[in-house]
């Protein structure tokens, strides 16, 4: 009896372990695939970024106009940004619905701005921008026009396969756009 007893539980527990490995593994190519995205962006490689998003999102806004984007705010030498500190949150258990799986994947960064070339108006601007979108608890004043940050976000990695993960950023000022390509259930945890 106790020898079934024994042996049951190892099973137990080695069923949990698998269970536990592959969720891990996901888990581990979402980590991959959002930590290559960041260092695109980081490594002023927006082309390659761009390739890293969600593919029906570049059918609201072209490839072009992404690329143009992320050039001018990353690429800008008006606006210098550093990344740094790329870290994980929760993310969660993919969600298979309509032939695609939806993770929702909290992460965050250290993000240290230079707009000290710009003029007192403009710098103003951006640290009230900085303030309403970080929150003003996460965005420090090192001297008059940088800033530090640490930027908390939260993006959708998307994928057929649960290999290669794409991404969109969650902020509640693009759901109206989002709307339009991600699942209600997605939408719901904006």
């Amino acid at each position: 009896m106790k020898n079934k007893f024994i042996t049951t539980l190892f099973v137990l527990i080695s069923i949990l372990s698998f269970a536990q490995a592959k969720g891990s593994s996901e888990e581990i190519q979402i980590k991959k695939s959002l930590t290559y995205f960041i260092n695109s962006i980081k490594a002023k490689k927006m082309n390659q970024a761009v390739d890293c998003i969600y593919p029906k999102y570049l059918t609201l806004i072209s490839k072009e106009q992404m690329t143009q984007i992320l050039e001018v705010t990353y690429n800008n030498p008006l606006l210098k940004i550093d990344i740094e500190d790329l870290n994980f949150g929760v993310i969660e258990k993919p969600e298979l619905i309509d032939g695609e799986y939806f993770s929702i994947t909290n992460y965050g960064f250290k993000l240290q701005c230079d707009v000290s070339s710009t003029n007192d108006e403009t710098q103003n601007k951006i640290e009230t921008a900085l303030n309403t979108k970080y929150g003003q608890g996460n965005v420090k004043v090192l001297k008059k026009g940088i800033y530090f940050i640490n930027a908390k976000m939260k993006a959708c990695a998307i994928s057929k396969d649960k290999k290669y993960w794409k991404f969109l950023i969650l902020e509640k000022n693009y759901k109206p756009q989002l709307v339009r390509i991600l699942p209600k259930k997605i939408l719901d945890k904006i």
